[in-house]
């Protein structure tokens, strides 16, 4: 940028100090020839700055546009995509817990953003029965039990069999069923739920589950559950 600031001044070094005649001429000429032999990497530097700028510019509209489709496939900018969180309507769902025979209706996410005391509640109902142990649910599942519930059009309560696990309720089952329960359960981690609806088969379960393809799904239907979670795309 000086040597273009430079170049641009207009500024005449044979008229500075009084010279004039040949000497002037001389230091014209020496001043052009310098002046010459600058203009490439003058090219070069804009062209440089020029790609940089461009590449920037493109980095910045990347991360301006957010990967979120509507149900018609339209892409939308992360503004657009946030006015549409906004207006989409509340999240609830209504679950027991078959061990405690706790039962919540909980708006777990409005405007956009999930409600922090909704999902201290649904924490503590899906804690581990048998100790108490409270651990946080991973809200991407509570989105894929919300949308299970829409998917099959269910208005009233959703039975869960099983929500957190802790670390040593997962070693008794595992001793109990060697086969059934996974050493490293993404229940223990808050990412699954075993559950069952009223009046619907646990293979229709099962099958509104997999369409999803949100994540894990187990068929259990002598236990009659289905275990879903937000693991890899997987089914058994």
């Amino acid at each position: 940028m000086a040597v273009t600031g430079t170049v641009g001044s207009g500024s005449d070094p044979g008229r500075r100090g009084g010279k004039t005649g040949y000497e002037g001429r001389m230091m014209k000429d020496a001043d052009a020839r310098s002046i010459m032999a600058a203009r490439p990497s003058v090219g070069k530097s804009h062209a440089t700055e020029r790609r940089h700028l461009d590449r920037r510019s493109l980095l910045r509209a990347g991360m301006g546009l957010a990967a979120i489709t509507s149900a018609g496939g339209t892409l939308f900018t992360s503004e657009e995509a946030e006015a549409a969180a906004l207006r989409a309507p509340p999240r609830v769902l209504s679950l027991v817990n078959l061990h405690t025979g706790e039962k919540i209706n909980a708006e777990y996410w409005s405007k956009g953003k999930y409600v922090r005391d909704a999902m201290r509640a649904v924490n503590h109902l899906l804690r581990d029965h048998r100790n108490n142990s409270v651990h946080q649910i991973d809200p991407k599942l509570l989105d894929l039990v919300h949308a299970l519930s829409r998917k099959i059009g269910r208005k009233g309560p959703i039975e869960i069999v099983s929500g957190y696990r802790s670390p040593e309720t997962n070693a008794l089952l595992r001793e109990a069923d060697h086969s059934g329960v996974a050493q490293n359960s993404y229940h223990m981690r808050g990412m699954a739920i075993d559950l069952r609806m009223p009046n619907l088969s646990t293979r229709q379960l099962q099958r509104a589950a997999l369409s999803l393809r949100g994540g894990g799904v187990g068929y259990y239907p002598d236990s009659n559950f289905v275990h879903v979670d937000v693991g890899p795309l997987r089914h058994w």
